[in-house]
């Protein structure tokens, strides 16, 4: 919310907008691409994480990469990292997609 431009804040104090007009109106929705993209990127990393957190006992797709590299399995490994690729990719795009809505 820092990233508002400081004219617009003035422009909300000129037409006599309260602290809670000023935050509903100007700066919660100017503030929203920056918000949902700290949350995609939040989001990026916990998936980043998946396979570090199967090397302490977490289950999921993680484990079947840990497993896949552990037997050296290729072809196991490839599609369970594609999975978490693939959740990467939607998950990004359902990211986008909201924030191009505001």
């Amino acid at each position: 919310m820092r990233q508002v431009s400081a004219n617009l804040v003035k422009v909300g104090e000129a037409f006599g907008a309260d602290r809670w007009q000023m935050m509903k109106e100007i700066l919660l929705p100017l503030s929203v691409p920056s918000i949902l993209a700290g949350v995609n990127q939040t989001t990026m990393m916990a998936l980043a994480m998946v396979i570090i957190c199967s090397m302490i006992g977490a289950g999921g797709v993680g484990y079947n990469v840990l497993i896949a590299i552990n037997r050296l399995e290729v072809e196991r490994g490839f599609e369970a990292g594609f999975v978490v690729v693939d959740l990467a990719i939607v998950i990004d795009r359902l990211t986008q997609g909201i924030t191009q809505r505001w």
